[in-house]
């Protein structure tokens, strides 16, 4: 007999993540871009942690003058900030566990959108989204918010070399969309993010953007509950020299957010009877031609 209540998490955990638009059963044996014996396939298959984590990156990335012009200029965040974060999802997601045909187109796509994204900040500097190092950045940023977030909420004892070991593989897939010069051990994505710094800063588009991600509507209203936590928890989750750029009156807040989220991490591994990282794993284990 089904649980109504993991039913219910798990069609609210699809709804927010786009599942249901990338196959991950096929072909059997195809192991994918990175392959089921590497970090970022264990660090990515937590949804909560990877929410959270998701959130912090987003709240990071609008923080360079360059990444919020693309998106205020090419995204219409304020009517579909849900979509947007579920594009982003069904992205990493594909990237991460897909087979290697579907990896590979999901890459080309994205980068065939960002030829168009292009124009001037608001202080009138050219920006394009395949600009490599504005595409540095994102990167970065991502992998760091989904790395601190696995470490917080399900194993801050990951050693070092695997910390490292899940920057590596991570970067492959950011050198497929164009970036370069992308650190790829802990402690250099921690020096990069601190040089980085003084190019960054909060405006009004910045706050603009925030307020849409904390205020979309969302369908149960309970959503509405978690997100909260998770806009709090995200904050928390981010580096402390970008942290410190976001004014006190606009800091998501919610009173024990990342004690929430940790609570949170096992119930949604509990709902998730077939997640995308479980089919994956299926697929990548069986052996190749089977129907």
């Amino acid at each position: 007999m089904r649980n109504p209540l993991r039913s219910a998490i798990e069609r609210s955990i699809h709804k927010m993540t786009g599942a249901g638009a990338i196959s991950f059963d096929d072909p059997p044996g195809d192991p994918g871009l990175l392959g089921p014996d590497s970090v970022a396939w264990k660090v990515h298959a937590d949804f909560v942690p990877m929410i959270a984590g998701g959130v912090s990156a987003l709240m990071t990335q609008m923080l360079h003058p360059l990444a919020i012009a693309g998106v205020w200029d090419h995204s219409n965040f304020r009517a579909d900030v849900m979509g947007r974060l579920a594009r982003t999802a069904q992205f990493v997601a594909g990237t991460t566990y897909a087979a290697r045909p579907t990896a590979e187109d999901l890459i080309a796509r994205v980068k065939r959108r960002h030829e168009a994204v292009k124009g001037l900040d608001a202080s009138g500097r050219a920006y394009s989204a395949s600009d490599p190092a504005l595409l540095t950045w994102v990167h970065v940023a991502e992998a760091s918010g989904f790395l601190a977030a696995w470490l917080r909420f399900v194993d801050p004892t990951l050693p070092e070399d695997e910390q490292d070991r899940y920057f590596r593989e991570t970067a492959l897939i950011a050198e497929k969309l164009g970036a370069q010069d992308i650190p790829v051990t802990a402690s250099a994505v921690a020096a990069w993010l601190r040089d980085m710094t003084p190019e960054l800063r909060f405006d009004d588009r910045t706050r603009e953007v925030l307020a849409a991600i904390s205020a979309a509507p969302v369908r149960p209203a309970v959503l509405g509950v978690f997100r909260r936590f998770v806009m709090a928890a995200g904050f928390e989750l981010m580096p402390a020299p970008m942290r410190a750029l976001i004014p006190q009156q606009d800091r998501p807040r919610a009173p024990g957010a990342l004690q929430a989220m940790a609570w949170a991490t096992p119930v949604g591994r509990w709902a998730m009877r077939d997640s995308a990282a479980k089919k994956s794993r299926r697929r990548a284990a069986a052996p190749a031609g089977t129907p």
